[in-house]
């Protein structure tokens, strides 16, 4: 079983968890009304999704 032989230092640790770090989702736009939305989601404004009206808004 390998063990390490000396403690890795902080800054080799974080240099190595550099990459895991976690990125800001970018919205998409509804096709419908324009307004941006996360994805895989029903549009708040307009209750569209995937080429459909899931939700009857009162706009």
């Amino acid at each position: 079983m390998a063990v390490p032989k000396r403690r890795m230092s902080k800054s080799n640790s974080r240099k190595r968890r550099s990459h895991n770090g976690v990125k800001a989702t970018k919205p998409t736009y509804c096709p419908q009304c324009g307004t941006a939305s996360p994805s895989h989601a029903i549009c708040p404004h307009c209750g569209f999704y995937q080429g459909r009206t899931i939700v009857d808004t009162e706009d």
